[in-house]
């Protein structure tokens, strides 16, 4: 018996790493995650092969642009040991490290993007609780239904 497949949500500035940059390289380690829940969800939660919904934030159109999966179990990201990343946590060690990644691999870019402002609308299908409707919630990782996946996908064609 295989293990259910997962779905989740990821979010980027496209400055700082976009979808097509995702395309460019094909498999990227998904570094720089400095939020203990969204750690938590890749070291805990992600298993190879979960779906993943890449989403471009603080951006002038911000939503869902593009899929992925997840590529690798989760390891120490290495950027918390390097003193000169802005993502050095000085109190992580080799033998206890802090912050884990999985490498993220592209599946394709979508017809268009879903605007944030769209998926809003569904803010009843997709629930109360689902962090891109929720008010205050800022995390750049977490999960998505089988339903939400469903749904949200279904609204790249107009």
């Amino acid at each position: 018996m295989t293990a259910r497949k997962r779905y989740w949500l990821m979010k980027s500035e496209p400055d700082a790493f976009s979808i097509d940059d995702l395309q460019r390289v094909g498999v990227e380690p998904w570094n720089g995650v400095r939020n203990y829940q969204a750690r938590n969800f890749m070291r805990d939660g992600m298993k190879v092969g979960d779906g993943v919904l890449f989403y471009h934030s603080n951006t002038q159109v911000p939503g869902i642009v593009g899929i992925a999966s997840v590529a690798s179990p989760a390891y120490p990201d290495e950027t918390q040991f390097d003193p000169k990343s802005d993502y050095y946590d000085p109190k992580a060690t080799r033998e206890q490290p802090r912050w884990f990644l999985v490498d993220v691999k592209f599946e394709r870019k979508l017809d268009r993007t879903i605007p944030l402002e769209e998926i809003k609308r569904h803010a009843d299908e997709l629930g109360e609780a689902f962090p891109l409707v929720a008010r205050g919630s800022r995390l750049s990782v977490f999960p998505v239904t089988a339903a939400q996946w469903k749904l949200l996908l279904s609204l790249e064609k107009p």
